[in-house]
């Protein structure tokens, strides 16, 4: 199957020449430790082992908890799937010259598009705000910082990230009404 071409926007390839020009390695090096946290086995296995640990909890909580798990496994899909389709270069290929200050090469070469790291960071910052909605604005500040470092690593374009941020968000919104008629069903059943 012909994949389609994706080339970077221009608004993309100024936002890599800037994380190209203004990097060094140290930045890197700590750049490339925090965007492991978007990493999807680590992203299921802490949200596997908060599914576990609520399986002691009221039904609300095991119900958002089986929510918050089968969001980041789909999650985990659909970049494989996006990336099958699309082809798009990566910036760390092609925006640094023979002076890499640091910047490594980051997964196959033409699988950009979209940031996968995006979207499990949106999936787990949205699905974990609604399990917790006091903490909203923490869990998406840190999605934000730590999808913000595959735009420092050069391993996404802006754009990659931006699209992965929204179809991550587009995703659990999306299972979220399968787990919330679960909810009502159970607020029906203790008052009957």
């Amino acid at each position: 199957m012909q994949q389609l071409a994706l080339p970077p926007t221009l608004s993309d390839q100024a936002v890599a020449r800037a994380a190209a020009r203004y990097t060094d390695p140290s930045i890197q090096k700590v750049a490339r430790f925090a965007t492991w946290s978007g990493d999807k086995h680590l992203l299921i296995g802490l949200a596997a082992a908060y599914w576990l640990v609520a399986r002691r909890h009221n039904v609300r909580r095991r119900v958002q908890a089986e929510h918050l798990l089968s969001s980041v496994v789909a999650a985990s899909l659909v970049p494989s799937v996006l990336k099958s389709v699309v082809d798009r270069e990566r910036p760390d290929r092609c925006m640094v010259g023979p002076d890499r200050r640091g910047i490594e090469t980051s997964g196959n070469a033409r699988d950009a598009f979209p940031s996968g790291h995006a979207i499990n960071m949106a999936v787990a910052a949205s699905a974990l705000g609604w399990v917790y909605p006091e903490n909203k604005p923490l869990f998406w500040s840190m999605a934000l910082a730590i999808t913000c470092t595959r735009i420092a690593i050069l391993a996404h374009w802006a754009s990659d990230v931006v699209v992965g941020g929204a179809l991550g968000m587009g995703l659990e919104r999306a299972m979220r009404r399968l787990a919330i008629p679960r909810l009502a069903g159970y607020a029906v059943q203790r008052h009957d």
